[in-house]
């Protein structure tokens, strides 16, 4: 029983992570500009679609979702060890904020690892909240969401008519060198971590909440109420999932005109009501496709290893695109990069895979441990 539930684990940081890669491809192989702005052709705005409606914060939340199912396990470890799990748990956000910041800074400035880190401080005062409470808190955190998206809606909005969003010029991007492109990086980074903070704290740490529920009632074997309880709620989450992501996903792509407003502001901001509802949707799905069917080892075994599988997408992604490696920067539209971005996330994978099967773990993997231990 051990083994399958870390193997459905293992499907849904796989697959969570090529939603993410899907997801952050295009920032990395365009001007932010071209990112933020409504597209300019059908192509573009199918793309668009099609990202902000299927992917865009649902498979964080999927991945934030394992991160807090974690916690509890590493508990469980270190007691079982006879190790003091605080002192291993917060040298391990220690590690996770530091690996960030390299990333962001030399790789992706749309990092998580060190808004994790810093949600994870806060996992750590609800480690011994009932099950029940955890789930209500998840909850509470939808209407701070919301509030934090109307924030960020009133601020783009504004960035965009005063024509501010343009950190992607002037070399400072992929385009350029490697210097160039890490003085982008190190530029845009506060402005973006705020932005992550706004757009993804309140959800992820929900996530993380309900998370650590799951591994405190025992959530990944088969017959648990939590799964049947979740089946049971497959028709609301799809009334509330599909008609919120299809708003969201209109107003993303431009369907919905920007001189609409009012209804381009709700568009926004639904977003924390129907990310979350798609993510459990994806969750009961993966779980029973996990059940039902077998998956590559070595994906498994990326998904196993997700940081560094997670940083492997965006080095990939920097030789991919780049002045300094192929140079493909902005020769791509958003529906050209839906494929390329999967292609990317899954050959990172198998790279990873193909190394922990021959090393044990990846190459990350036991950095951050020596950190923690």
């Amino acid at each position: 029983m051990d083994g399958q539930r870390n193997d459905e684990v293992d499907v849904i940081r796989m697959v969570a992570l090529i939603g993410i890669c899907i997801v952050n491809v295009p920032f990395m192989a365009l001007p932010v500009e071209a990112v933020f702005m409504v597209p300019a052709n059908a192509p573009d705005m199918l793309g668009a679609f099609i990202v902000e409606g299927l992917f865009q914060l649902k498979f964080f939340l999927l991945f934030s979702f394992i991160f807090g199912w974690g916690m509890a396990i590493q508990a469980r470890t270190a007691e079982r060890s006879g190790q003091a799990f605080s002192e291993r748990y917060f040298r391990r956000l220690m590690g996770l904020a530091l690996i960030g910041v390299g990333h962001a800074v030399l790789v992706f400035s749309g990092d998580i690892l060190l808004l994790y880190a810093l949600l994870g401080v806060l996992l750590w005062l609800l480690r011994g909240s009932s099950p029940r409470f955890l789930i209500y808190f998840a909850f509470s955190m939808i209407p701070v969401s919301l509030a934090c998206l109307s924030v960020l809606a009133v601020v783009i909005d504004e960035l965009l008519k005063s024509d501010m969003i343009n950190i992607g010029v002037e070399g400072h991007h992929l385009a350029g060198s490697f210097v160039q492109a890490t003085q982008g990086r190190l530029h845009e980074w506060p402005v973006t971590f705020l932005f992550l903070l706004f757009l993804q704290g309140p959800l992820a740490l929900g996530a993380f909440s309900c998370g650590l529920a799951a591994a405190k009632t025992n959530f990944f074997v088969p017959g648990n109420d939590g799964f049947l309880a979740l089946r049971s709620s497959l028709p609301l989450l799809l009334a509330i999932a599909l008609p919120c992501n299809l708003l969201y996903a209109m107003t993303m792509s431009g369907v919905i005109p920007v001189t609409s407003e009012w209804l381009s502001f709700v568009g926004f901001i639904v977003i924390g009501l129907g990310a979350p509802a798609l993510s459990a949707i994806y969750l009961y799905l993966i779980i029973i496709a996990s059940r039902r069917f077998s998956f590559p080892l070595l994906l498994l075994m990326a998904g196993r290893n997700s940081l560094s599988t997670y940083i492997l997408q965006g080095v990939t992604c920097g030789f991919v695109f780049s002045g300094y490696g192929l140079g493909l920067f902005n020769q791509y539209g958003l529906l050209a990069l839906v494929p390329v971005s999967a292609l990317i996330g899954i050959l990172s994978m198998l790279l990873v895979g193909g190394y922990a099967r021959l090393f044990g773990r990846g190459p990350l993997e036991p950095v951050l441990r020596k950190i923690s231990d």
